[in-house]
């Protein structure tokens, strides 16, 4: 036996390395599809080298486009024009839901996976519903010792917002009261069916089904805002707080970008990591976003820059964008150089209200960071 071994040695170990190395190269194959052990640790530290085009470099392309040219708001009538088309857009004829209240309230609501926040005295759950049987539920944080000042927290498309939880924590121990939001579709929010004349029965399980349900008399994007619209109607009637300011990441960041262009209720607003303009997006294959994010319909009548102005335009009213500048997901790098002076000099001379972008160079994750959580209370303790 031991000679017939030596015999075949050269086999033996050639089969061996066939075999370790299949394996190797099917669990890398897997690791990559499904982001397994050791994928995150590896693209944390090539991505950033792979892609230092990205992070330090204008494309000419880019940094040649006139910026000022690409924006129509010159004068605060214009300002208002925008938000009315923006409305009109959104909720046609019916206008801005003003009126409306939540479905349902449920005081003192328990979820176990917020128990053992510091300083929160309570949730109450809030639940919205919208067309088509789409609902909303949000959670209204209270802390146990309170400033009196709100903050709306909105989670993207990671899911549900309980990703957010650590930023929840941090206001809440800042003495905030919080409002949580997801996106449509996501988090503890519903997947109806609903049935298309045309086409029959549809489940809605994502973002892209939503462009199914547009019509001359309902826009999709309604599915976005009006969750925010109806629950402040109802904080509006039932709290007194001394402002609201909204802050979100990814894809909640673009709704605080197209929710605080739509209601001045919301004082001050931090959309994080979530949006550039088209002419970068066109330009830049890992800032090109999702399917809301790039609606021709929607941005033909306010496009990113414009939504910037109306988000910071009011007496008092404030916009910080903040962005990650080695971001692994996108809207990474520094070209929004071509953009963050003119925005905030049109805001200016306008004369209400202040726009200013904050660049977080201090990690290289797609996320709310301390350092920006710390800038953030800091500018709105001293309001």
């Amino acid at each position: 036996m031991k000679y017939h071994f030596r015999k075949h040695k050269k086999f033996y170990n050639g089969l061996f390395c066939f075999v370790a190395l299949t394996v190797v190269f099917g669990y890398g194959l897997i690791a990559g599809r499904f982001h397994l052990f050791p994928y995150m640790l590896i693209n944390k530290l090539v991505k950033p080298i792979a892609l230092y085009d990205y992070y330090e470099k204008i494309e000419p392309v880019i940094a040649n486009v006139d910026v000022l040219s690409l924006i129509s708001i010159k004068t605060e009538t214009d300002v208002h024009k925008k938000r009315n088309d923006l409305i009109q857009y959104i909720w046609k004829d019916k206008g801005f839901p003003r009126t409306k209240m939540p479905r349902s309230i449920k005081e003192d609501y328990k979820d176990n996976r917020f128990s053992g926040l510091d300083n929160l005295k309570n949730i109450d759950r809030v639940e919205v519903l919208m067309a088509y049987g789409l609902n909303s539920v949000i959670y209204h944080f209270h802390p146990i010792k309170s400033n009196n000042k709100l903050v709306i927290y909105h989670q993207g498309h990671a899911g549900d917002f309980f990703a957010g939880k650590d930023t929840i924590a941090f206001f809440l121990n800042n003495g905030y009261s919080v409002l949580s939001f997801s996106m449509p579709l996501s988090g503890l929010n519903n997947k109806p069916t609903v049935y298309l004349p045309k086409w029959g029965p549809l489940t809605l399980s994502g973002h892209d089904w939503l462009k199914f349900l547009e019509s001359a008399d309902f826009s999709e994007i309604s599915f976005f805002v009006e969750p925010l619209a109806v629950v402040l109607n109802y904080i509006e009637k039932k709290y007194n707080y001394d402002f609201v300011s909204m802050i979100g990441i990814s894809g909640g960041g673009w709704t605080t970008t197209l929710y605080s262009a739509l209601d001045t209720r919301v004082k001050y607003s931090y959309p994080v990591a979530s949006s550039t303009p088209l002419y970068i997006a066109f330009n830049s294959r890992r800032d090109y976003g999702h399917h809301e994010d790039t609606k021709p319909e929607l941005y033909s009548i306010a496009n990113y820059l414009e939504l910037y102005i109306l988000g910071s335009f009011g007496v008092g009213r404030r916009q910080l964008q903040v962005l990650n500048k080695y971001d692994a997901c996108c809207y990474g790098g520094i070209k929004y150089k071509t953009y963050k002076d003119v925005v905030k000099n049109v805001v200016s001379q306008l004369g209400k209200g202040s726009y200013g972008l904050l660049l977080d160079e201090t990690h290289k994750d797609h996320k709310i960071s301390e350092y920006a959580l710390q800038k953030i209370v800091k500018e709105l303790n001293e309001k």
